[in-house]
């Protein structure tokens, strides 16, 4: 088969294992950087151009979209799918994970745990913002952000309001979560494939950091899941309409409590943590569904 990454960057960890995968099953590779495509729409001719040519005879893609070209990344997704190209991860699907909100909702809707999470259109009163989810401390998390970026512990009342202030004097849309204390700044990283968990780490945060992401120095393990967590990741990957997924969800005293659902998991993590070919995995989906 013909398989085109979508990616910024041909030396990112993700982009070369998954070539490495693809090559390994005889399949041509072909990176193709999803900011520099041209869409081309006429009636029923859609095409992309990249490089100056058209990409053509193309039988499956793998979106790997940042989260800061989300909008043309998924329009380049969109316009593949118009061409009758199997991709990995749907353009709704992806739109539908970028919005930390509508995820939230979603997940929400399907009866998935979640921490108590408040949104408002920048309200003056944050004394109920913070009383709504449990007093300080609180997680505040800006909507746009991505890798622990934008994520704030507001430990006092104090703290939490002066954040929240902040914010909304810069008309930055943010969510108010409830802390999760007995997770202990450890969160839980499932790896959903096709309706499959293929692996899953428990990432610990670095002394005095409540962000367990790895990109922060967090440390990571694999770990067996309990059927409670492992239901609990394989519905909110389905719900999300996602076939490659990583959930991420704490332990708490009522059960996993999903955080987000990542349409574009880095792998070097997981594979690191588990040993796991999880590259290898993405193209036996493809194979299974690309015509």
């Amino acid at each position: 088969m013909k398989i085109v990454i979508l990616s910024r960057n041909p030396n990112l960890y993700s982009t070369r294992r998954l070539v490495e995968a693809g090559k390994k099953r005889n399949h041509e590779m072909i990176i193709v950087d999803h900011t520099k495509c041209d869409i081309i729409i006429e009636k029923k001719k859609p095409a992309i151009r990249y490089k100056e040519e058209l990409l053509t005879g193309i039988d499956a893609v793998i979106p790997r979209i940042g989260a800061s070209v989300t909008f043309f990344g998924t329009a380049v997704v969109r316009q593949f799918e118009m061409m009758k190209v199997f991709t990995a991860v749907e353009s709704q699907a992806l739109m539908r994970s970028r919005d930390k909100l509508r995820s939230l909702q979603v997940l929400s809707r399907a009866g998935l745990g979640l921490p108590k999470t408040v949104f408002t259109n920048y309200s003056k009163n944050v004394d109920d913002v913070i009383d709504s989810v449990g007093g300080a401390p609180v997680v505040i998390k800006l909507l746009e952000g991505t890798q622990g970026l934008g994520v704030v512990l507001a430990e006092t009342r104090t703290a939490a309001t002066s954040v929240l202030e902040a914010f909304n004097g810069l008309q930055a849309r943010v969510i108010a979560q409830e802390f999760i204390k007995e997770a202990k700044g450890a969160d839980i990283r499932v790896f959903v494939v096709d309706g499959v968990v293929i692996g899953a780490m428990k990432r610990q945060g670095k002394e005095g950091e409540f962000r367990s992401n790895l990109h922060r120095g967090g440390s990571a393990e694999i770990i067996e899941l309990s059927v409670d967590e492992e239901n609990a990741a394989l519905k909110a990957a389905r719900v999300m309409g996602l076939g490659v997924a990583g959930v991420d969800l704490l332990q708490s005293e009522r059960g996993p409590l999903i955080l987000e659902v990542n349409s574009s998991p880095g792998l070097e993590g997981i594979e690191s943590a588990t040993g796991r070919d999880i590259a290898g995995k993405i193209i036996h989906y493809i194979e299974r569904h690309a015509e």
